[in-house]
């Protein structure tokens, strides 16, 4: 079996650890680019992309973008193609509480979606504001619209609908921890967003990060 392996990780500006919206920086950058081929019985080829970008135009506004795009491929069948934008705009976050608003475009192959944007906004608050460490939790609440590659789905109620929209509601937790005499740097980021209108529609995602600097 042969097997190559491409791994690129390129950091403008920064390091992987989270962009802190806070920070008084004017510009920060991350880019990180992975990519997988495998050949033999089963021919695999895996590409992900990954960036941050936070940008401060004036004294007391922040935007921050994060951007993602997987593709996989096995038996040159495809199996993923996803696209992720998370897109922020901070109010004043130098105070241990600010306003926010956020919008979301992604696209889902496995899942079938072929678009979705969502839209809205809330506060974050401070809960840690160390010149080290920092944590924050976010509420929210959005408009989500959701376009669908078919209109059959696991639950009958929505079948026939090729786009469905809901409201909801989310609390967003995420910070960065420096340990070990700065040695090594935690980060964590996760979040819970239930639908306002259907308690069973929910969603939830967790990352956890090491770093070593």
């Amino acid at each position: 079996m042969k097997l190559m392996l491409l791994l690129l990780s390129v950091l403008p500006i920064g390091l992987m650890a989270q962009i802190n919206e806070s920070d008084t920086l004017k510009f920060k950058a991350n880019l990180a680019l992975t990519g997988v081929y495998q050949s033999g019985n089963v021919e695999t080829l895996i590409y992900r992309a990954k960036s941050d970008l936070s940008i401060r135009p004036w004294e007391k506004w922040v935007y921050k973008t994060q951007n993602s795009y997987v593709y996989q491929e096995f038996g040159k069948e495809k199996a993923d193609e996803d696209i992720l934008s998370l897109n922020f705009v901070y109010f004043d976050p130098d105070q241990r509480i600010y306003p926010l608003v956020l919008s979301f475009i992604s696209t889902n192959f496995r899942r079938e979606i072929d678009l979705r944007y969502l839209l809205g906004a809330g506060a974050t608050f401070k809960v840690v504001d160390a010149d080290k460490d920092w944590l924050k939790v976010s509420l929210t609440s959005e408009y989500e619209q959701t376009e669908f590659a078919q209109a059959d789905f696991n639950r009958n109620e929505y079948d026939g609908q090729a786009t469905l929209d809901t409201f909801r509601g989310t609390i967003w937790i995420n910070g960065q921890y420096k340990v070990l005499n700065e040695k090594l740097v935690i980060s964590h980021e996760s979040y819970y967003q239930p639908s306002l209108e259907d308690g069973r529609n929910y969603r939830w995602q967790g990352d956890l990060g090491l770093e070593v600097p």
